[in-house]
């Protein structure tokens, strides 16, 4: 479970990056609902994203599992596959709308953000 300290860096990260690409929106004099949906819509995929790098973290590549006849296998974590989909869908938007990535600001992420 998050605790109030990690939540409070969420937010901040959160409101950074809609500010940021809400800057870079305005400085190409792009304005409306229509880019604003788009920007909210990467956001909920930002912390999307975040969810599934805990999971990744939390459970690794693959994990063991208890099957109902009582054996154990070892399965791939999906979060893994919904990571790359989650952030090939960032870019996409990015691109459409003509912007950059903002930079994370997290010094503690590794370079692919999964250990």
């Amino acid at each position: 479970m998050e605790n109030v300290e990690n939540t409070e860096i969420e937010n901040e990260k959160i409101i950074e990056i809609r500010t940021d690409l809400k800057q870079q929106l305005e400085d190409m004099n792009k304005y409306g609902k229509f880019y604003d949906d788009l920007i909210e819509d990467y956001i909920q995929m930002v912390k999307m994203k975040d969810n599934l790098k805990a999971d990744i973290k939390e459970k690794g590549i693959r994990f063991k599992v208890k099957t109902g006849n009582g054996f154990m296998q070892v399965k791939p974590n999906e979060s893994v596959q919904n990571f790359l989909k989650v952030n090939n869908q960032m870019l996409k938007i990015l691109d459409s709308l003509g912007l950059k990535a903002p930079p994370e600001s997290d010094p503690g992420d590794d370079e692919d953000g999964l250990c």
